[in-house]
């Protein structure tokens, strides 16, 4: 039977069974309490089974997975005695970097319509009849057969609707161009926040999210995040698009041996902040229904509550680091936690939280039937790889490494929505345009050229020039207002014309 070891104390040692690694877990702590050091555990366990895995590196101390540890101190090499691992031994993961702005590993695309109106209105922090519209102008873009890439494109059809606000709603329903204006001023903000740099082709593939290396171990993707961490809703929202992703595309296949992959989501806190009560429905029906497509999702945080009780339920894999109960929500965050374990009659799980050190835990994961076990507190395991960062030419040089870098770090800029519509107007204009006015033909004789085609433009002007008629016509208008000057004029205009005095 396949499993992760995750710790012990003296009487038992606790391990993941491999079958149960799709029903989701969660790892909590204080900051500086050893969470990033269990999250790192699990997805080097879960890499050695075969099972590719995706995280997000917020400050940068994942990275080390994709180094070995260095050799064994005199501190490290006790620990590993109290733990029972004789075979240890320093070891590599094989990792590929990524980055939505493509600047410490591989960038991270996807096109406006695969995120959707709705996930796309929430980073905009649109309102709901703002969303409404945006809906409109992406069935607007199907019908008329407009592909939304970038945001560029969806700038276009931003114009476009404006611009036909009174056609689009006679036939899809009302939308104002005041709520197109104010979708506008959000995209812009969008792009100053450096959403320009995810939307675009090629778009990631999820078959690249889900590779083994040649030795039959599951990839590790780490996504860079120290950056789109100060971005939380943009972080938040591509976070959940890729699950989403990963829900739709992805077949039913039950329960498995292992799971088919594993997702970390790491300061989930920020998934659920301020979030509106349909994307937290959303969230949830994912998370509940996605572990039978085989993929596992660990929600990593500071308070068991940053994770709404309703999503916290279906978590059956638990790794407690301490929380620090200083402030009465600190005391509450404590004993809701201890609530939610199996109990275990020999442990006060309440007493315990605030007592554990650091690299100490309490776990409890799912045994056989599925059914939680009693919680332990332990010693948890060691990694292999690097705790900590790692240097910029062992990224680069991992990154030189990557099966994937030729496919995805170039950009691609196809006729999509943008140029489309572009095309559109210019060929309305040209066709709205009159027909300019035939010039004459100066062939050097008669009327039309030579000197009398000089003399012809002296007295009747060119389009750029005044001639001698125009000048004097207005110069005797403004005359005109005397009856003696418009004898004059009259005289004038008659003997050029030929006519009767």
């Amino acid at each position: 039977m396949a499993s992760i070891f995750v710790g012990r104390n003296d009487d038992t040692a606790v391990d993941l069974d491999a079958r149960y690694g799709n029903r989701h877990g969660m790892i909590a702590g204080a900051t500086g309490t050893g969470k990033s050091v269990s999250l790192m555990l699990l997805a080097e366990g879960f890499s050695r089974l075969g099972v590719p895995c995706f995280l997000a590196d917020a400050k940068g101390d994942l990275a080390g997975l994709s180094q070995a540890a260095g050799a064994p101190s005199e501190k490290l090499a006790a620990r590993l005695a109290r733990l029972g691992l004789a075979d240890w031994k320093p070891q590599a993961n094989p990792v590929v970097f990524w980055d939505i702005y493509g600047k410490s590993g591989h960038p991270v695309r996807a096109t406006v319509s695969e995120m959707g109106p709705t996930l796309l209105s929430r980073i905009m922090e649109l309102n709901d009849t703002q969303e409404g519209v945006m809906e409109v102008i992406f069935r607007v873009a199907d019908d008329e057969g407009l592909l939304l890439l970038d945001l560029g494109d969806l700038r276009a059809m931003l114009g476009f609707a404006a611009e036909h606000a009174k056609d689009i709603s006679a036939r899809y329903g009302l939308i104002s161009t005041q709520s197109v204006a104010a979708i506008q001023r959000a995209l812009l903000k969008l792009e100053q926040d450096g959403a320009d740099a995810f939307f675009g082709e090629p778009a990631l593939e999820l078959a690249d999210l889900m590779r083994q290396d040649m030795s039959g171990r599951g990839v590790i993707s780490v996504l860079a995040a120290d950056a789109l961490i100060m971005k939380p809703r943009l972080y938040s929202t591509f976070l959940l698009w890729l699950l989403s992703e990963l829900f739709e595309q992805l077949p039913e296949v039950g329960d498995l041996d292992v799971p088919k992959m594993v997702f970390f989501f790491d300061e989930a806190h920020l998934l659920f902040d301020d979030a509106p009560p349909a994307l937290r429905q959303r969230v949830e029906q994912v998370v509940r229904l996605i572990r039978s497509k085989g993929v596992g999702v660990y929600f990593c945080s500071q308070n068991p509550d940053d994770v709404p009780g309703e999503i916290l339920g279906q978590l059956g894999n638990r790794v407690q680091h301490a929380l620090r109960a200083f402030t009465p929500r600190d005391q509450k965050a404590v004993k809701a936690a201890a609530e939610t374990f199996a109990r275990n009659p020999k442990l006060d799980v309440t007493e315990a939280i605030g007592t554990l050190g650091t690299g100490e835990a309490l776990a409890s994961t799912l045994g056989d039937g599925g059914v939680p076990s009693p919680v332990q507190k332990v010693l948890v395991s060691t990694p292999t790889c690097r705790i900590g960062a790692i240097t910029d030419d062992e990224r680069r040089t991992i990154r030189s490494r990557s099966p994937v870098g030729g496919k995805y770090d170039t950009a691609i800029d196809r006729e999509s929505a943008e140029e489309r519509l572009a095309a559109r107007a210019a060929e309305k204009s040209a066709t709205d345009t009159p027909p300019a006015k035939a010039g004459r033909k100066d062939d050097g004789a008669g009327d039309t050229g030579g000197w009398g085609g000089v003399v012809r433009d002296a007295v009747f002007g060119t389009g750029r020039r005044q001639g001698m008629i125009e000048t004097m016509a207005k110069s005797m208008v403004r005359t005109a207002g005397s009856q003696a000057g418009q004898r004059i004029v009259r005289g004038i205009l008659g003997s050029i014309f030929g006519g009767k005095r």
